[in-house]
């Protein structure tokens, strides 16, 4: 998603993607959506750090660690959606 909507050669993994101005306020929250459609994972607004986003490399550790948190909660409690409990909201807005 990154490499096709900029035009900036040479990004490695570890890239600062705000300093770069690859991300924006409006570019991160299209991320995050895109993050939680494109690997079924819920975002809560508590979750949501920029240092946790400033890089592909912290990006994909987050969602790693995301997925196995929520495949571990499924398997534990059947097909449970990760906030379900909570009423937790995601990036969206939505409730869980």
């Amino acid at each position: 998603m990154i490499r096709d909507s900029t035009n900036v050669d040479g990004l490695s993994v570890d890239t600062d993607l705000f300093e770069t101005g690859v991300l924006d306020s409006l570019a991160f929250v299209e991320l995050l959506m895109h993050l939680e459609r494109a690997f079924g994972i819920r975002i809560s607004i508590e979750e949501v750090e920029v240092d946790r986003f400033c890089s592909i490399a912290r990006i994909a550790e987050f969602v790693t660690a995301r997925m196995s948190l929520e495949d571990s909660r499924r398997r534990e409690h059947g097909t449970w959606s990760a906030g379900s409990a909570s009423g937790a909201r995601g990036v969206d807005g939505r409730l869980d």
